[in-house]
């Protein structure tokens, strides 16, 4: 009898904590969402995540405004996420770069574990880009120099530890090279340093598109399977004979606990954003594309490639001490 009766009331509770968690999507959301991106404003995540806002806006009834947060190899948005309240009214970009933090900084919370994640949104397309009057032409002149001239060859990324940073670690490591790596806060401040001559190159994003379609930046290699058809006549790492290739997942996520019901709600408008031609276009900008991912199917993304970080981040060198 009394294990009836303890069922029966679980069963109740769950009811219970069921109609309030669609009672709470019903209502939500009842006030304006804040969206926390990880880098500057004027770069290429800014310019296309508050398309996508926009779009979202319109579409869940209330403003989702847009914070810029950049520092911290993009992390600072997913850690704010862990004193944020589960209400669905704090969202966060999640770059690459999160899951790779605990092996290289010490954190007191999962990345996997202590994030509700909403959707994947899109991903990153990167490559090497010189300034147009630069002597290095093609990738043979950027080694030859590099290799002449040993801890000299100064090219800069969008902050310490991100995609970019790790995979020309990673293209030195397999080629012998010794650089000089010099980090930004992200794709604007990187673009301008380069442009001014502080740098002799810039690994990024393919925010550099609209200064190569100016004819001020070179594309040296893209760093995706294959060429991207907005620089057709830049080969890939794999041409180059590198084993390497590297594109950045990054999407939606916001603070555990969240309530389902909510995080569907969030789920549901964003993904009706993605599809909008405002958004698209704002991509095509930069040679992106939407790269759809489910909560669930972010989720496992996190999972598998919280493993994989590891591994590169180990084989580089740059773990911390346990």
């Amino acid at each position: 009898m009394q294990r009836r009766n303890i069922l029966q009331w679980g069963a109740a509770a769950l009811a219970v904590a069921a109609s309030v968690g669609t009672a709470q999507a019903q209502s939500f959301p009842a006030k304006p969402i804040k969206l926390v991106i990880a880098f500057p404003a004027g770069g290429p995540t800014d310019i296309t995540m508050r398309a996508l806002a926009d779009n979202a806006s319109k579409i869940l009834g209330q403003p989702v405004i847009v914070e810029n947060k950049p520092g911290a190899g993009g992390t600072l948005p997913a850690q704010g996420l862990q004193t944020a309240q589960p209400d669905g009214y704090t969202l966060a970009q999640i770059p690459l770069g999160v899951f790779r933090l605990p092996y290289t900084t010490k954190i007191n919370w999962d990345p996997v574990k202590d994030i509700s994640y909403v959707l994947n949104v899109t991903g990153y397309a990167f490559g090497l880009v010189v300034p147009a009057d630069s002597p290095l032409k093609t990738w043979t002149h950027f080694v030859a120099w590099a290799k002449a001239n040993p801890g000299k060859l100064s090219y800069g990324s969008t902050g310490t530890m991100t995609s970019p940073h790790l995979t020309m670690e990673l293209i030195a490591q397999q080629l012998g090279l010794e650089l000089l790596h010099v980090p930004y806060k992200g794709s604007a401040d990187l673009m301008q340093a380069t442009l001014g001559g502080q740098l002799m190159a810039a690994a990024d994003s393919t925010g550099f598109a609209p200064q190569v379609e100016a004819g001020k930046l070179r594309v040296l290699n893209t760093w995706g399977a294959e060429r991207l058809a907005k620089f057709p006549d830049a080969p890939t790492l794999k041409e180059l004979g590198l084993d390497i290739v590297q594109n950045s997942p990054f999407g939606i996520g916001a603070p555990k606990g969240t309530p389902a019901a909510v995080v569907k709600r969030l789920h549901d408008a964003f993904k009706q954003a993605m599809e909008q031609d405002a958004y698209k276009t704002a991509l095509a900008r930069y040679d992106m594309v939407p790269m759809y991912m489910s909560s669930a199917q972010y989720q496992k993304f996190a999972q598998d490639t919280f493993l994989r970080e590891k591994a590169l981040v180990e084989k580089l060198g740059l773990a911390k001490a346990q």
